[in-house]
């Protein structure tokens, strides 16, 4: 059985229910927004994982449980409790459920897509980026500071320079241009990254597994994922790697413990390839419905061991 985690109409996880599906796989789905009708508890006993999943009454035996999917948005932000006290019962109740569910995702011997301590590697860029370098994995020259004249040199040296957060939450990435260099004055008290931009093709390649899918992304802005935000337009189409990238890819994802990971690319018209960071949990359906690439169907695959 397949355990999936999250909303049930978010895009990625109706994707692979639907490839699960025609697999003829068996699926669990734990709904976050029917907390209040969960139940789950497991015990670790001389190497053994046991316990049960309870929705809405029926139980299930986590023994069972042969592989598990994860797209879980932050539990606090549930429409459910927007209303609640921060210390009301409810909210307690719902931190306890999920705090459960994330540590038996770690031991668990099903297949887990993905587990949460290999995750935390894009919780700070910087650290995944010397993770990326030591792969083989060219990255850009990156200064990180909130010293404002540090970051006017590396404006002055470089002629070209985006900047994006360091952390892990998601951010837009921009270029900085010659009236942004008036606000830099505000990175006193917000530590940001900047890098030297590169001329190239942004290639994002999803592994899941052995397997590789490859999107070229062409775009008239800075940031391509909100490409209709900053006034421009992307137009992506499946791209076929050579095979020593490609397996430079399986390499990194596999030395990173992340059995599906999204790494972004830029190859440059020099085929150099630089690598800007590996997203641990992929939002793969922007891809997938642009290019026809059967993303969902592999991530099915893997979660039911035939992949």
């Amino acid at each position: 059985m397949i355990l999936l985690c999250g909303i049930p109409t978010e895009p990625p996880l109706a994707m692979v229910r639907e490839a699960l599906a025609e697999l003829n796989a068996p699926t669990l789905v734990f709904n976050q927004r029917h907390f209040a009708n969960t139940h789950f508890a497991f015990t670790l006993a001389q190497g053994r994982v046991t316990g049960s999943l309870t929705i809405d009454k029926e139980q299930y035996d986590l023994e069972n449980i042969d592989g598990a999917y994860l797209r879980l948005m932050d539990e606090q932000a549930l429409p459910e409790l927007s209303r609640l006290p921060t210390q009301s019962p409810e909210r307690q109740r719902c931190r306890r459920l999920h705090d459960a569910l994330l540590r038996w995702q770690e031991i668990t011997p099903a297949r887990v897509v993905n587990r949460l301590r290999p995750m935390g590697s894009n919780s700070s860029k910087p650290y995944q980026a010397q993770l990326i370098a030591r792969h083989g994995f060219a990255i850009p020259e990156t200064l990180i500071t909130n010293d404002p004249a540090l970051a006017q040199e590396f404006y002055v040296q470089h002629r070209r320079v985006i900047y994006k957060s360091i952390s892990g939450v998601r951010s837009i990435v921009q270029e900085l241009t010659p009236d942004d260099t008036d606000r830099l004055e505000q990175i006193r008290w917000c530590p940001t990254q900047f890098q030297a931009f590169v001329d190239g093709i942004n290639v994002r390649v999803h592994v899941v597994g052995q397997e590789v899918f490859a999107t070229k992304i062409l775009s008239d802005v800075t940031d391509y994922r909100y490409a209709r935000r900053q006034g421009g337009e992307s137009e992506l189409s499946a791209v076929e790697l050579d095979d020593d990238l490609a397996e430079q890819c399986v390499r990194l994802a596999a030395a990173l413990e992340l059995p599906f990971a999204g790494i972004d690319l830029k190859i440059t018209p020099t085929d150099e390839v630089f690598c800007f960071e590996v997203n641990p949990s992929p939002g793969f359906s922007y891809f997938e419905n642009n290019t026809g690439q059967p993303i969902a169907r592999a991530v099915a695959r893997y979660l039911s061991g035939n992949g």
